[in-house]
């Protein structure tokens, strides 16, 4: 990837060099606003895994200046990098950065030879901030705190296409589980409330990594391609720029989860809230600390929670030990010291009553449409 919108460097024929390409790209980041960039990175890695052509990327900090950074990408060759570099879209994706970062420079080569070593993966350091030494390479940690990588998607198909979509969505072929010898795919759960499909992945190790190997499966592709006339938003998955702009928009990171010390047969629940204008991320925080409350209560039967949210779209993903339908306030996230602040959140009012809450539990409740979980070797 790169924050640059560069003059295509080509070979004196004028057309992009063949064979694999790696791209650098050092910067330094403002004081201040490490956290900022690493936000920013974060999204932007997922997405820019996605693009057809991307093989994988890096993010290093100087150990001698931790302002300065250095972004190293690898692509399959040059042309599918300069068609994604070179657009609009790719210009939006990386605006975020932008007031992030100074003195940016970017370089970019045809890769020649390669010696392969011992492979490397994201570290559990924390990175380093202005005036901190140590000897290690810090690395960017994005697990939850049991080591699992959460991540969403989430699109719509065209209005009395729901049941076509669901039938195509539940009837792939699981992909092979691992990856390599550091990345598992763990869980697949897909929901549908009304036209919109949610799909929550779970991995150890790197999430792209995962994403890329799903992408490649024939089966896989095979329904993605029979999805595609019952999307609302055109997509084409072949196409760099498409398929960038289609991960772009239904990309739906896991900004918070939480987990009970118990254990016991669960029940995987979605909800889809409806958010008032502008409230999405105030909301997601307020479930954030509902969560943290119910999984702190020894008695309740929340095990796992984990909140999504883009923008206004916000879907809580829970497993329980009980029926919602047994205990409605628990299983909307309503149980503790700030349900009514979580009420004044939604579109509608909602009453915390056990009518209202039966209502409101109905209202928010997706459809399961798979759950897969692999086995292990």
């Amino acid at each position: 990837m790169t924050l640059l919108s560069e003059p295509e460097e080509t070979t004196t024929t004028g057309r992009p060099t063949p064979g694999r390409l790696r791209v650098i790209l050092m910067l330094e980041v403002y004081e201040g606003a490490q956290d900022r960039f690493l936000d920013a990175y974060e999204l932007l890695r997922y997405q820019v895994s996605a693009v057809p052509g991307h093989v994988s990327d890096q993010l290093c900090q100087s150990i001698d200046d931790p302002s300065r950074w250095l972004i190293t990408s690898e692509w399959e060759s040059a042309e599918p990098f300069l068609a994604w570099v070179d657009s609009p879209a790719h210009r939006e994706m990386v605006k975020p950065m932008h007031g992030c970062v100074r003195d940016t420079r970017s370089l970019r080569y045809t890769v020649l030879r390669e010696t392969h070593g011992t492979t490397a993966t994201d570290t559990t350091v924390p990175p380093l901030r202005p005036g901190e030494h140590h000897p290690g390479v810090p690395g960017v940690p994005r697990p939850g705190p049991d080591g699992v990588v959460r991540h969403a998607l989430s699109f719509t198909v065209k209005p009395g296409a729901e049941a076509r979509a669901a039938e195509l969505l539940a009837g792939y072929r699981s992909p092979q589980a691992r990856v390599d010898d550091t990345t598992r795919l763990l869980r697949t759960s897909l929901f549908m409330h009304g036209n919109r499909v949610v799909r929550c992945v779970e991995v150890a190790g790197d999430l792209p990594t995962a994403l890329r190997h799903v992408a490649r499966q024939p089966g896989v592709r095979a329904v993605e391609e029979a999805l595609n006339p019952y999307l609302e938003e055109d997509r084409d998955l072949d196409d760099p720029l498409s398929a960038r702009d289609f991960f772009q928009r239904a990309a739906l990171p896991a900004v918070h989860h939480h987990a009970a010390l118990r254990s016991g047969p669960v029940q995987r629940h979605a909800y889809l809230y409806p958010v008032r204008p502008g409230a999405g991320a105030a909301l997601a925080e307020l479930l954030a600390e509902e969560d943290e409350h119910a999984a702190a209560d020894p008695g309740g039967p929340l095990v796992r929670a984990t909140v999504y949210r883009h923008d206004d779209l916000v879907v809580r993903l829970v497993d329980l030990l009980t029926d919602p339908a047994d205990d409605p306030a628990a299983a909307l996230g309503l149980a503790g010291p700030r349900a009514a602040a979580v009420l004044g959140k939604l579109a509608e009012p909602a009453e915390r009553t056990p009518d209202g809450l039966r209502r409101l539990l109905a209202e928010c409740s997706m459809a399961l449409v798979t759950d897969r979980s692999s086995a292990e070797d």
